[in-house]
């Protein structure tokens, strides 16, 4: 399953050669999060998280955080009683690891 991953990168890389060395909006958004998560720190995550936590309240009403809170508390145990997100953030910084 990896080789099919590396291989889409490469065809991936080849389209972008292909393409007048254009980078792909994918490459482009790896690259930007990349670079900015070298260059700000845990204060600035929190900040960002903060302001996008008080747009959503002001543009979401109760019934809202209701919905959400059902479905997160219905999917976010699975047989053995852990989260899915450490699962999904496991897999995730694997997938990261691949690039």
């Amino acid at each position: 399953m990896a080789n099919s991953n590396s291989n889409n990168s490469n065809k991936n890389s080849s389209n972008n050669n292909d393409n007048n060395s254009k980078m792909s909006y994918e490459e482009a958004g790896r690259k930007g999060g990349e670079k900015t998560a070298r260059t700000h720190d845990k204060e600035f995550y929190q900040e960002i998280g903060e302001k996008g936590g008080e747009a959503t309240s002001e543009n979401h009403d109760k019934k809202f955080y209701q919905e959400i809170g059902a479905k997160g508390g219905s999917n976010s145990s699975n047989s053995n009683g852990s989260s899915n997100s450490s699962n999904s953030s496991s897999s995730n910084s694997s997938n990261n690891n691949n690039s």
